[in-house]
């Protein structure tokens, strides 16, 4: 189960880069792998598949995942529609989706994920995936709308909040349960009130998700999405995880005192507001949408119910929905696709131009409505049985007999309004790529519902498991009842509500009370600005040397205090060990840090100010030499060399020289004044610690696991093997550090684009030309000298970088090194030749290399499940190749090649954003200077 949800990301990357030229095979390749998923779901089903797969052991943290009924239920619908939807996609989208494609399928495998996940903690995270992929999908089509980038906006933070809450109950959970398993926890469920609390948290977290009224208004935003998006996420799948979640739990916490009066609560509403809010949308996708939100709220009250007739019809409807929501929404599209609009005024005789497609969506709007033989009349049935028992139910039955007549009346609104009325226009060749997968699905819910033996014997494992037998079962018949009356009542009624409220296009404005979500949802948001607004003009006051004054003084009373208060009532250590140096270059090397920072303090010029800085690190970086740490002194070395180099990018945009000072003199003693005592404290406080060491150093202890592992370079071996999830997460702060730096310097697009230099700028009398493709240099006037160090050492220094990279298992270096110095090659070839140089010389993205590597480095982590170990879990490949002999290659070689690769892309992604800038800045000051010469000539 782990491989197939790798296998999604896989080829959410692999199809559209190797077929993103040819949509139609691309979207039809990429649902091969949803379609699969369905069939191995289906054929899995009743062996209750489990596996687990260590994480972090000592943490506690494991992989569960686990396929029963209810998953495989929710697996058949995320995969098979999905499959349907993406190969409609193929000929739904243009040219140049592949984004679009590859999000999708990323969005099929968190659903994936989500419903197998066995852990609290592993479904929250695939929870959150699809929160990220859906804010994608909303917005990334035209994210140059506003429309479209509130919806997206909406969609987030709506269910991300709600979310944060989910995890704060599932945290409540897991505490009191002592575990985070979803099985163990389901049987033998906790009690009391960190329990109940735990359990209503949750339920908010799925009334979010699934679009529960008073939480639905992001659902009918998000139908800004292309008609595919909202066909599979806002239909058939993300919508339904709230859903999944609540019938996850009902058979441990339906009894939960709070639980069923909140779900009854929510799916009530949910069903009549959006019921009565659907019939009075014009635009047929909205309409959609808000029945969405009612056909929503009967899944909550049958899954959340927790008795078996109630989870057999949820069961069913969970199903049906997916096949009749989808192909509608797919129908819209298509409708859309030929007429170039989807409001129903603006539609007339679309049946007769386009009669396959009407035939298909009046067959699943029939399974929307519950006719028979469709599979919407058995769910239907089901569940007007589940509530026939009098008492408290009758209410329920009411609502829910209700809400199918609003269902109905909207349903007829749908159809007429897509496509009845006259038109004297011929008959459309329909595209077999928009209308057969509509046909599709309305002819699966139609053969699912005429024979439901099937289906029966996927659902009923579930059904068992949350109440006693009641002796029915899923059936297209059941006899002459009541059941049928209430089906045979809600027809009626709902045509009769259509006749008199929904027959007109555009629908009239009726002062209806339904509640105004998105003014309540602005309410909230501008809230939230203002509250910040207040506190940040009272917190951030914009001074620098406040807010280091704050962090210093906290520092001072704090920690501070306690350390003079412990020395001056001898709780000190003994001073007798005590000693100026261990080596004479060391106080020379601190009076070099210390005048070096002392002439930063005093320097007026930037540019003076940052070589001065450079030198405390250069300093530094010689006592870590003398103290015996090469690593370190080469890591921080090559830092400062680059740091310093990307400051001066930064300075050019700066004046030369520091602003006078303004501070009085009374601000400066005190500036002075904390400025010493925080030095003074830091310095006290290391030596403190240094003497007061009881315990042997940890360093000797891993002699012993270097020495089982063949590496004699220990802190190589703690970064890429004993520490290597830590380092993981690092690479992924500092691919995120880079797509930050990126989205915050704007570049212009086709920054990366190497190009022809002029002749004039590369050849001359006596010129020798040196660089590739040289352009502007970002720092100035070119040098030849700079140019030829430049063309002579960039190779050697590459070399340089890889040795570093392939010893650092057994001497200084490694990955992060290696990538650094990597780095430097190229800042030289930059130097003297700007970016046309520098893409020229590397001509692959920067994103590349991010990418790359951190997916090299998850794929080496993942490789260790394979051999039944943990993530992360190194080994060592043999072979023997001729020549050479044995060789012994260990696995955390390939995840630091990683690392290089991670560190090597941010360094040019920085140099690219902070140096681009530059170069347009000059180019666009040198057209300004060349249009005022032409004015003045």
């Amino acid at each position: 189960m782990v491989t197939l949800v790798l296998a999604y990301a896989v080829v959410a990357v692999a199809v559209p880069w190797a077929l993103g030229r040819h949509r139609r095979a691309m979207a039809c390749a990429a649902a091969v792998l949803p379609a699969v998923t369905a069939g191995w779901a289906l054929v899995r089903a009743g062996d209750g598949v489990t596996e687990t797969v260590g994480w972090a052991s000592e943490l506690g943290l494991s992989i569960d995942l686990r396929l029963d009924a209810l998953s495989a239920v929710m697996l058949v619908l995320v995969g098979g529609v999905g499959a349907v939807v993406l190969c409609y996609s193929g000929w739904y989208f243009g040219p140049g989706e592949r984004l679009m494609t590859g999000t999708l399928v990323a969005f099929a495998g968190a659903m994936t994920g989500l419903v197998l996940a066995d852990n609290l903690l592993v479904l929250y995270v695939f929870w959150e995936l699809t929160t990220v992929s859906s804010f994608i999908l909303i917005g990334a089509p035209r994210p140059e709308l506003a429309e479209s980038r509130r919806a997206a906006t909406e969609a987030l933070l709506t269910t991300t909040a709600f979310g944060l809450v989910m995890l704060a109950g599932f945290v409540l959970l897991g505490q009191a349960a002592g575990t985070y398993r979803i099985s163990a926890l389901l049987a033998d469920p906790p009690g009391g009130g960190a329990a109940d609390a735990g359990v209503v948290l949750v339920l908010l977290g799925a009334f979010a998700k699934s679009a529960q009224v008073p939480l639905h208004g992001w659902l009918p935003a998000a139908m800004v999405a292309p008609t595919p998006v909202s066909a599979y996420l806002h239909a058939a799948a993300m919508v339904k995880a709230g859903v999944y979640l609540v019938a996850r739990f009902a058979p441990g916490f339906a009894e939960t005192g709070a639980w069923r009066p909140m779900v009854l609560v929510a799916g009530l509403s949910s069903m009549i507001v959006g019921g009565l809010v659907a019939l009075r949308q014009d635009d047929l996708k909205r309409l959609l949408a808000y029945g969405t939100v009612s056909q929503l709220g009967l899944l909550m009250i049958l899954l959340g119910d927790g008795t078996r007739t109630a989870a057999l019809a949820g069961m069913a409807l969970l199903l049906a929905h997916g096949l009749f929501k989808a192909p509608l929404f797919l129908a819209v599209g298509a409708l859309e696709h030929e007429t170039g609009t989807r409001r129903a005024e603006c539609l007339s005789g679309a049946g007769r131009r386009l009669p396959l497609l009407a035939v298909a969506a009046t067959a699943a709007t029939a399974s929307m409505i519950g006719l028979p033989p469709f599979l919407g009349f058995v769910a239907k049935e089901a569940a007007f049985k589940a509530f026939a028992h009098g008492g408290l139910d009758a209410v329920v039955l009411a609502g829910v007999v209700t809400g199918s007549a609003l269902t109905v009346a909207y349903g007829v609104r749908l159809l007429h309004g897509a496509f009845g009325g006259a038109s004297d226009m011929p008959r459309h060749k329909e595209s077999w790529g928009l209308v057969g997968p509509v046909i599709v699905l309305a002819v699966a819910g139609f053969v699912v519902g005429a024979f439901p033996g099937p289906l029966r014997e996927l659902v009923e494992p579930y059904a068992d498991a949350v109440g006693a037998d009641s002796g029915y079962e899923l059936a297209l018949w059941h006899g002459l009842g009541l059941p049928l009356g209430l089906s045979v009542v809600a027809l009626i009624v709902g045509v009769g509500v259509y006749f008199v409220f929904g027959r007109s296009f555009p629908a009239k404005i009726v002062r209806w009370w339904v509640p105004d979500v998105q003014r309540g949802y602005d309410a909230v948001v501008e809230g939230v600005y203002r509250g910040a607004r207040a506190v940040t003009r009272r917190v951030q006051i914009g001074s620098l040397p406040v807010y280091l004054g704050v962090i210093a003084v906290t520092v001072l009373v704090l920690p501070g205090t306690a350390l003079a208060v412990g020395l001056i009532d001898g709780h000190g250590p003994s001073w007798r060990g005590l000693r100026a140096w261990d080596d004479p270059v060391q106080p020379v090397l601190s009076v070099v840090v210390a005048g070096c920072a002392l002439a930063a303090l005093r320097a007026r010029r930037r540019l003076s100010a940052a070589l001065l800085l450079a030198g405390v690190g250069y300093g530094t970086g010689g006592l870590f030499v003398v103290q015996g740490g090469p690593d370190l002194a080469l890591t921080l070395l090559v830092v400062e060399t680059l740091s310093l180099i990307m400051l001066v990018l930064v300075l050019r945009r700066l004046p030369d020289r520091f602003p006078p000072r303004r501070r009085t003199t009374p601000a400066r003693a005190a500036t002075g004044a904390i400025a010493l005592c925080l030095g003074g404290f830091v310095a006290v406080f290391l030596v403190v610690a240094a003497l007061s060491r009881n315990a042997a150093p940890v360093g000797p202890r891993y002699a012993g696991p270097a020495e089982e592992e063949g590496a004699k370079n220990i802190v190589n071996l703690i970064l890429v093997e004993l520490r290597a999830l830590d380092t993981l997460g690092e690479i992924v702060v500092l691919a995120v550090v880079a797509m930050g730096v990126s989205g915050l310097v704007l570049v212009r697009p086709g920054a990366w684009r190497p190009s022809e230099a002029p002749a004039e700028m590369t050849e001359g009398p006596g010129r020798t030309r040196w660089l590739a493709s040289p352009g502007r240099p970002p720092l100035g006037g070119s040098s030849v000298v700079l140019e030829a160090t430049a063309r002579l050492l960039g190779p050697t220094i590459l070399l340089f970088s890889i040795y570093l990279l392939v010893a650092g298992h057994g001497r200084p270096g490694g990955g992060f090194v290696g990538g650094l110095v990597a780095g430097m090659a190229f800042v030289l070839r930059y130097l003297p030749g700007g970016r046309r140089e520098l893409a020229t010389a590397l001509p692959v993205r920067p994103s590349i290399l991010l990418g790359g590597g951190l997916g090299l480095a998850i794929a080496t982590g993942a490789a260790g499940w394979r051999s039944g170990g943990q993530f992360l879990e190194g080994d060592v490949l043999h072979a023997t190749p001729p020549v050479i002999g044995e060789v012994h290659v260990p696995t955390s070689l390939v995840f630091d090649v990683g690392v290089y690769l991670v560190v090597l892309g941010l360094v040019v992604t920085i140099l690219t954003t902070l140096g681009a800038s530059l170069e347009d800045d000059a180019d666009t000051a040198d057209d300004a200077d060349t249009d005022t010469v032409g004015e003045e000539s």
